[in-house]
């Protein structure tokens, strides 16, 4: 699977893509990730990208033509399923758009935004997904497609070291994860709950199904009207 990021702050992807899940899933070959500097296509001498929005108001545009220059010069290379642009007004990411963009996608290009956003018309002729990761505002679209690429891949299988821990992961069966313990059993009088220590595999797993729903109910009651 195949990512390419456009951005004009590429050097905020460097550590989240180097580390840890992202960078295994990287020398596995399960996934390749490509970060393209917006600038580059700048066709100015100062490499700027951005402008005063028309009709006045505060902030500055991230022009077209450099956008359009990037993604054409990609589209040249391979097509794409998706061209997702991460924007505070997109689809909220959740766990069912992870899976089916990591199941049906091949190839994925993510826009990263910065400053007011970008122009309308990159929105209209190219994108054909967009995505927020939240109802709040970032200083730009970096961090978001980050957070997007990691909820992806994860869930390709091979990624994970264990190929039952994505799927038991919260969100995955629409409840909120059950609790979780390790050693020791009795830390300063908290104990693990008996029935994970009974080897019972039915009754824990009951145990995990009460949980969840309980945790759901608490914290998440929206998820259980869905």
């Amino acid at each position: 699977m195949r990512f390419d990021i456009i951005t004009v702050l590429p050097q905020l992807l460097d550590s989240p893509f180097a580390h840890s899940i992202l960078q295994r899933a990287q020398n596995k070959g399960l996934t390749e990730i490509h970060v393209h500097n917006l600038r580059d296509y700048s066709d100015n001498k100062h490499k700027s990208v951005d402008d005063y929005p028309y009709g006045g108001g505060s902030g500055m545009v991230m022009q077209i033509a450099p956008f359009a220059a990037c993604i054409d010069k990609l589209l040249e290379e391979r097509e794409y399923d998706e061209i997702i642009y991460m924007t505070p007004d997109g689809e909220t990411l959740n766990q069912e758009i992870a899976n089916q963009l990591s199941s049906n996608a091949k190839n994925i290009m993510i826009l990263a935004g910065h400053y007011k956003g970008i122009d309308q018309r990159i929105r209209d002729i190219y994108v054909t997904k967009e995505i927020s990761i939240g109802d709040y505002v970032l200083s730009g679209g970096e961090l978001p497609a980050a957070i997007l690429v990691d909820a992806i891949v994860r869930v390709i299988p091979g990624v994970l070291s264990d190929e039952t821990s994505a799927l038991s992961d919260s969100f995955q069966d629409g409840l909120l994860d059950a609790p979780i313990y390790s050693r020791p059993v009795d830390w300063k009088g908290h104990k693990v709950p008996e029935v994970l220590l009974s080897g019972h595999e039915a009754k824990i797993t009951e145990w995990r199904h009460e949980q969840q729903l309980k945790r759901t109910k608490e914290r998440r009651p929206d998820l259980l009207n869905d």
